[in-house]
């Protein structure tokens, strides 16, 4: 068994980010080892995040042209859409708590007519110890803060190439559309 490594600010972690070159986030590799050596204290977080009580928040700590840095607060029990992250890699870590990643296989999409299906493929939980990113072969996903954890939850994520929408998608009614994404707060100040 390995060593852990050692907690870092999270400015050690944008310092990380910023000096990687641009082939860097056109894979998976290099991002994921970086965000798995530099697990962030999750006190230097504080000044980021931003809690509601029936969603979860988006939380703008660091963007460049290459990648944004989010720190997303997770109540218990709640959830995102199913959704794709446009063609943009993404990775997750959580300094916080623990999560639930369902990933899911596009069997048959249409967003003209809104129509799709999805079928849940694997399922994944991140902690500290256990980053990951998205597959791009199946990027579709949600991620979730199990009711039965009982335990608030911060997940940290790193998308190559800002986006301002996704696609999202409903298991349930075999429905899918474009969203539009914004931010709770940007690098510690709350959007009016």
């Amino acid at each position: 068994m390995g060593v852990a490594a050692s907690l870092v600010p999270i400015e050690a972690l944008v310092e990380g980010l910023q000096s990687l070159e641009e082939s860097a986030f056109n894979e998976l590799d290099r991002v994921r080892t970086l965000l798995r050596d530099r697990p962030v204290e999750p006190a230097s977080l504080e000044a980021y995040l931003f809690w509601d009580s029936q969603h979860y928040t988006r939380n703008l700590i660091d963007k460049t042209p290459l990648y944004e840095l989010l720190a997303i607060c997770w109540e218990v029990g709640q959830v995102s859409a199913i959704h794709n992250h446009r063609g943009q890699n993404c990775w997750m870590a959580a300094p916080v708590g623990k999560l639930q990643v369902q990933n899911y296989r596009v069997l048959q999409q249409d967003l003209r007519a809104g129509t799709c299906k999805v079928v849940k493929s694997d399922l994944l939980v991140m902690d500290r110890e256990h980053p990951c990113a998205v597959d791009p072969g199946e990027p579709v996903h949600r991620v979730q803060n199990p009711r039965e954890w009982r335990q608030r939850a911060v997940s940290l994520h790193v998308y190559s190439r800002p986006f301002d929408t996704c696609d999202v998608y409903s298991e349930e009614q075999q429905s899918c559309g474009t969203i539009g994404l914004s931010y709770t707060s940007i690098r510690g100040t709350v959007v009016a």
